[in-house]
Parts: C-alpha cells; sequence; structure tokens
C-alpha cells in the first residue's frame, strides 16, 4: 500500500487497516480485525479511498467464501471475453473497501458466534447507495446475507426447534401448485380479452392454458374436454394465436414437448434469441393434449382414427416455417400409430 501512486496519505492509510484487518483475521485474532475495520468506516475522511480498491490479488487466504467469489468473478469475466466475445474494460478482482471491511466484520462476527444481523443491515443499505459496483461486490454482500440467515448456533434451543418445525411443515409443492394455478387463472383472463378484442378476425379458445394445467396434475377427463371443444372450434377457422414454450411454460409441459423445444434450440442455435422459434400453435397444442388424453383413457381405434384425421388437416394449415408445430403434430401421429400397432398386435 506504501507503494501505491498517485495515493494521499489518507487512502493508504485507510487501504492499509483494511488489508491488516484481513491479515489478522487469518490468524484468528477477530477482535483486532474487527478494530481495524472500524477504525476505518468510523474515520469521516474514509470515504476517499474510493479512488482504490481492495485487490484480491493482494489477499492473504482469508475463507472459502472470498476465495469462491473472487473465482466466479473471474469465470463471469472469463464467459463475457471469450463466450460473449466482449473485450475486459476492468479488473473483476475487486472489492469496494467499505464494502469489503463489513464483511470482514460480518464474517469476524460469525465466528465468534456473535449476532451479526445489524452489520449485516448496514452493508444493505451502504449496497443499496453505490452507484457503481464491482462483481466481486455483489457477490460478496449476497453471502454476508447468507451467512446470516443461517447462524443456528446463535440460536436458543427454543428457537431451533421453533425453525426445526417450520421447516418440516413447509409443503414446497402445494406452495408451486398454487403459484402455477394463479398465474393459469390470469393467462386465462388474457385469453378471454384476446377473444374480446380480436375474436371477429381470428379464432381464439380460451381454455388452452386450462387444459394444459389439468393434463399437468393428471386430471385427464378434464383436459381431454377442453382440449377436445378447442380442437373443433380451431381446426377449420384462421387463427394466429400460440402458446410459448421455452422459457415461460416449460414446467407446465411434459417431457416430449420439452425434448423437442431442446432439439429445436439445439440444432439452430441462432433461434434461442428470437421466442417465435419456442412456440406452438392453439391448434397444436390442443391436438396433443387431446391425444395424450385419449391415449391415457384407452379410447376406442375409431375416436383415435378420427385423431389421425384432424392431425393431418392440422399439418396442411401450418406453414414450412412452423418447425415445432410439424415437430409435434409428427409426434402427436407416432404416438397414435405405436398406439394401433399394440392393440393390433394384441388382438393378433
Amino acid at each position: 500500500m506504501l507503494r501505491c501512486e498517485n495515493s494521499d496519505s489518507n487512502s493508504v492509510y485507510f487501504l492499509s487497516n483494511v488489508y491488516l484487518a484481513a491479515l489478522y483475521y487469518t490468524t484468528g485474532q477477530y477482535r483486532t480485525a474487527i478494530d481495524h475495520c472500524t477504525l476505518m468506516l468510523r474515520s469521516r475522511d474514509h470515504s476517499r479511498c474510493s479512488s482504490h480498491v481492495v485487490r484480491g490479488e493482494f489477499l492473504p487466504k482469508i475463507d472459502d467464501d472470498i476465495d469462491t467469489v473472487l473465482g466466479l468473478a473471474v469465470f463471469y469475466q472469463y464467459l463475457r471475453t471469450a463466450a460473449l466475445n466482449q473485450r475486459q474494460t476492468q479488473h473483476v478482482s475487486v472489492f469496494t473497501t467499505e464494502l469489503f471491511a463489513h464483511h470482514l466484520i460480518i464474517r469476524c462476527l460469525s465466528v465468534t458466534r456473535t449476532s451479526s444481523s445489524d452489520e449485516v443491515r448496514r452493508v444493505v443499505n451502504y449496497f443499496c447507495s453505490i452507484m457503481q459496483l464491482f462483481i466481486a461486490d455483489v457477490l460478496v454482500v449476497k453471502s454476508a446475507i447468507h451467512s446470516c440467515h443461517f447462524q443456528p448456533m446463535a440460536m436458543h434451543s427454543r428457537q431451533q426447534r421453533t425453525l426445526s418445525r417450520a421447516k418440516n411443515d413447509l409443503n414446497t409443492s402445494k406452495l408451486v401448485q398454487l403459484l402455477q394455478w394463479s398465474a393459469v387463472e390470469h393467462l386465462t383472463t388474457y385469453r378471454q380479452l384476446q377473444a374480446r378484442d380480436f375474436g371477429s378476425v381470428s379464432a381464439v379458445v380460451t381454455t388452452d392454458f386450462l387444459a394444459l394445467y389439468a393434463y399437468k396434475h393428471g386430471d385427464y377427463q378434464q383436459c381431454l374436454q377442453f382440449s377436445t371443444q378447442n380442437v373443433r372450434t380451431l381446426l377449420h377457422a384462421p387463427s394466429k394465436h400460440t402458446v410459448q414454450t421455452y422459457p415461460l411454460f416449460i414446467q407446465l409441459l411434459d417431457d416430449d414437448i420439452a425434448s423437442l423445444t431442446a432439439l429445436t434450440l439445439i440444432v439452430n442455435p441462432k433461434s434461442r434469441g428470437h421466442s417465435c422459434n419456442a412456440n406452438i400453435s392453439q391448434l397444436t397444442l390442443s391436438l396433443y393434449l387431446m391425444t395424450q388424453c385419449q391415449l391415457k383413457l384407452r379410447h376406442s381405434v375409431t375416436a383415435l382414427a378420427k385423431t389421425l384425421d384432424y392431425i393431418k388437416v392440422a399439418q396442411r394449415r401450418h406453414t414450412t416455417d412452423r418447425t415445432l408445430d410439424h415437430l409435434t403434430l409428427k409426434l402427436t401421429k407416432r404416438k397414435v400409430l405405436m398406439y394401433l400397432s399394440r392393440v393390433r398386435y394384441r388382438k393378433n
């Protein structure tokens, strides 16, 4: 620090205190490390050292968290320069001096099993006030927040038991289901608005997302009812409305549709930046869901033969550039033919 060029004495003094605090931390002298950080933070002039930063290559081996932060920052820079062809414009293995000082205090308090909640709040407040942040700053603040929230040693036994019961009682699958249903309700309202505003120009069905949700949750009879009605409405009517498979609705789709979507994006990587390359029409989706429900509910050969006729009509209606639609329709047809083949084999 004494060899820093163009540095006034105060800047060197403040930064030296931070590096000294790091050294004291590594030797287990946590109280002294806190004192050096506090000395710098409480000074009225510590903001003057903002022109300098704490550089990762100057730091000793502190702990795994700092090593991870520095490693991720370097990896991020590599992705920008190598994968995205972006030139390196700044060093990434650096920290804002004040944020790093706060982080050291939090680490010291954590090791000594002292509550660090107040210090984390100060870090967050300061973090939100900074106009320019480094990559390492963001990561180290995230690490500080995480370390504060997960300190069971600092809790009383009653608090630990309460937290344990809360974790056991938490049903995340139910929460996900409720969030999905809320989204489907809003999407259905959106479809109803589309039907109201554009129904005179092109056909719009309003229950495609309801059918998708019912299929996802195993209600095949309800899904079949919605989908069959939708196919009959859309099969011979002009319609331009679609469902985006990736990334928005991938969690509602089954493995086959997800795999088809992934294949189209793998074969043509340039298409990943255009959402239109990862969507299917309402007609295609309704036909696929109707067919899947018929197969799962073991419908008659006559009903499936009629479904094959629907698929042929839908294939003619989609232009050649609708890759995902054609792939989905081919897959749907293939599923029906394989099922019919098995039925004939069993009869023979």
